[in-house]
């Protein structure tokens, strides 16, 4: 069960780097962006961390307080959901 779990963060981590490159990208080059709502939706199914240390890494929506705020406050609730689980369900 932990593998299958660790893969997962593993995978949604990596798809978070990609798509905020893939949005950098597209924003310097003035093509069509991905949207703010999929960006947060990744970061909400756990691709959190790597996203916002990626946003940081490559300057991307680092002025947006939605992003800047908003991240790590999913990736807080998540902590404290896993937390949660880990000692009272568990």
């Amino acid at each position: 069960m932990n593998y299958i779990f660790i893969s997962y963060l593993i995978i949604i981590n990596l798809i978070a780097v990609i798509i905020t490159i893939v949005d950098k990208y597209k924003a310097v080059n003035h093509k069509w962006r991905i949207s703010e709502a999929a960006l947060l939706s990744v970061s909400a199914l756990g691709g959190g961390v790597f996203m916002y240390i990626t946003m940081l890494l490559i300057r991307h929506k680092t002025r947006k307080l939605k992003f800047m705020l908003g991240i790590p406050l999913i990736v807080l609730f998540e902590l404290a959901v896993v937390f949660w689980v880990v000692n009272y369900v568990i």
